[in-house]
């Protein structure tokens, strides 16, 4: 994506409504793989694979998250 300063307000707030999707979802995948790995762990099995892809759900999650908040603050820096 370009630097939001070369877009328009109109597209700064869809680009986040985007983001905050995508922030959403992330969470639920997140939850739902650390249960996941609860569970093998309950039930003896074996759980590295399963928790590198947390890690990798949770590496992507950081990055939504900080273009949500880049995203809030452009649109901050423009109701100035």
């Amino acid at each position: 994506m370009p630097p939001s300063r070369t877009l328009s307000r109109p597209t700064v707030e869809r680009h986040l409504r985007i983001a905050l999707q995508h922030v959403a979802v992330g969470e639920r995948l997140i939850d739902r793989q650390r249960a996941l790995v609860m569970t093998l762990e309950e039930h003896g099995h074996p759980t590295r694979i399963a928790r590198k892809l947390l890690t990798q759900f949770e590496d992507v999650q950081a990055m939504h998250v900080a273009d949500r908040d880049r995203l809030v603050d452009e649109l901050a820096r423009r109701a100035d």
